[in-house]
């Protein structure tokens, strides 16, 4: 039997695929459903992301039990620009640049704050 994770592991893996299906919702359908109506785009949309809340409500909750909120929404927003960089890249087949590097510097800088005390 596997030990239980730690809190913030739990909340992290939560956050992480909840993530998946958050940043499809907000940028699949550039690719997918272009051409469609704006509406479409956005009832598929609305569907991908009930399952972005079904995950991400308990992570929040799980989470809260330990991090503060300003912990909990640096850890959100560093795991979402881990989902979205290869996101960005396999799926949508745009390349990276340097500039997008130094700017997850500058959130893996607000983790350490967030964090350190």
């Amino acid at each position: 039997m596997l030990p239980k994770l730690p809190v913030v592991f739990q909340a992290a893996l939560l956050l992480a695929a909840s993530n998946v299906f958050m940043t499809f919702a907000w940028y699949a359908h550039l690719k997918n459903l272009n051409e469609r109506p704006w509406w479409i785009a956005a009832l598929f949309s609305w569907g991908i992301a009930l399952f972005e809340y079904l995950l991400q409500v308990p992570a929040n909750r799980i989470g809260a039990t330990q991090l503060s909120l300003p912990q909990l929404k640096i850890l959100q927003e560093a795991i979402a620009l881990a989902v979205f960089a290869p996101f960005v890249l396999f799926y949508m087949e745009q390349p990276l640049k340097l500039d997008y590097l130094w700017a997850a510097l500058c959130i893996l800088a607000a983790v350490y704050f967030i964090f350190r005390s």
